[in-house]
């Protein structure tokens, strides 16, 4: 009840003071009732869905609007009051000045007209996020695009010069409403024609039925040596409440299950090798491995113990945070890994080649994109679909396509 108390007088200083702005703009009746009304509705649907939720009974559609369009009323707020209380800090001391310098008329119609010059130009600056996150919401978790990187390699075996493949990641097929726009974003990655497909987790929000609708949407994915995949955190139902232990154990199960119907090897701790005219490169997949309380399943030496330590490797585990903390600085050399997780936070400004930014930067170190330490790379891929939040602002789901290239010019 306390943190709903302190919500309510936080969110009420930006409602007084946004309030105010807006007021001080327009002085039409039925416009300033239309912005409570908005307001009442929009806290109304936020507090019905979340008062009292408890995130182990699921996380519905109506939960994700609700939140969306809280965050889309509560960010312009939040801009308007700090526009207007840094001008109010910088007119308190005028004021007191002008009290004992001018007359009342020439204080109060210079306040006037500043503080009415200071809401036009609040209101206009919060237009800008409301305008991006209504977009987000409804256009932008669907605007797949398609980021394609070349990774020059000395020791690639010569055989796979050129070699294409298809990383994918962060599916969360419980939030998807528009089966539509996931078909176009399989044929998407068909279109690649990459020679492998490999997804790095998190099929699912939390339970294997979410997949079902969409099983035979993804059951088209092609590529020529194959598809394979690994578990994020998600896909263990660790965010539920279970009836019992064994519930939660078929439910993994099933959805690993689901996944091998669909086309996928699930590697759980494994390797496979990858061959062709004569040389070879290894595979490897472990389970979900996060730091900061996120389930540590993963065990790399067990996934690489039957590869040998010269191997060419890619590797597939979920959360950066394991080639951070373990990859780097293990003992065998791997190449490329491909990671997800941190869907950059589906908040962000990104200008490819020139500048990349979002909240997700103060939480991981490597958290979206390509990145080199030691000789060795990783991609994190910001995700196919998106959590909690949904929609996307500037942060677009993404389909990465990586090409290996044997030679050492990374330029």
């Amino acid at each position: 009840m306390l943190r709903w108390i302190i919500f309510l007088v936080i969110f009420g200083i930006a409602d007084i003071y946004a309030f105010q702005a807006f007021k001080t703009v327009s002085k039409n009746n039925w416009l300033q009732i239309l912005y409570w009304f908005i307001t009442v509705l929009v806290i109304g649907n936020f507090v019905f869905h979340y008062y009292g939720f408890n995130r182990s009974d699921g996380f519905s559609h109506g939960h994700a609007y609700a939140f969306g369009f809280f965050i889309a009323l509560l960010v312009p707020k939040m801009v308007v009051l700090a526009i207007m209380v840094g001008e109010d800090i910088f007119r308190v001391p005028q004021a007191v000045f002008r009290y004992f310098t001018e007359g009342d008329t020439a204080k109060g119609n210079y306040f006037a007209s500043r503080r009415q010059f200071i809401s036009k130009i609040a209101l206009g600056i919060a237009t800008i996020p409301l305008a991006s996150i209504i977009y987000g919401i409804y256009k932008g978790r669907y605007n797949y695009k398609v980021l394609k990187y070349t990774l020059h390699f000395e020791d690639l075996p010569e055989a796979f010069d050129g070699y294409k493949l298809t990383q994918i990641s962060d599916i969360h097929s419980g939030s998807f409403d528009n089966m539509d726009k996931v078909n176009y974003a399989v044929d998407l990655i068909n279109e690649q024609q990459s020679d492998l497909i490999l997804f790095t987790g998190d099929m699912v929000n939390n339970k294997a039925e979410e997949l079902v609708p969409y099983k035979n949407i993804f059951g088209k994915l092609k590529a020529k040596d194959g598809l394979f995949s690994v578990l994020g955190n998600h896909d263990y139902g660790d965010y539920v409440q279970w009836e019992s232990e064994e519930a939660k154990k078929q439910n993994l199960e099933d959805l690993k299950n689901l996944q091998r119907d669909i086309g996928f090897d699930v590697l759980l701790n494994e390797s496979r090798y990858l061959e062709r005219n004569g040389e070879r490169i290894a595979l490897i997949g472990v389970e979900n491995w996060g730091a900061g309380g996120f389930k540590t399943a993963g065990d790399l030496k067990k996934a690489s113990s039957v590869i040998d330590k010269n191997d060419f490797k890619i590797l597939m585990s979920h959360d950066p945070s394991h080639w951070e903390r373990k990859v780097i600085q293990d003992d065998y050399h791997y190449h490329l890994t491909l990671s997800g997780h941190t869907h950059g936070m589906q908040f962000g400004i990104e200008i490819p080649g020139w500048f990349k930014w979002s909240p997700a930067k103060w939480r991981y170190k490597y958290w979206a994109g390509i990145y080199e330490e030691l000789g060795q790379y990783i991609n994190v891929n910001r995700g196919f679909g998106y959590l909690a939040f949904p929609g996307r602002v500037g942060i677009w789901p993404e389909i990465t396509v990586i090409e290996l290239k044997k030679g050492a010019n990374n330029a």
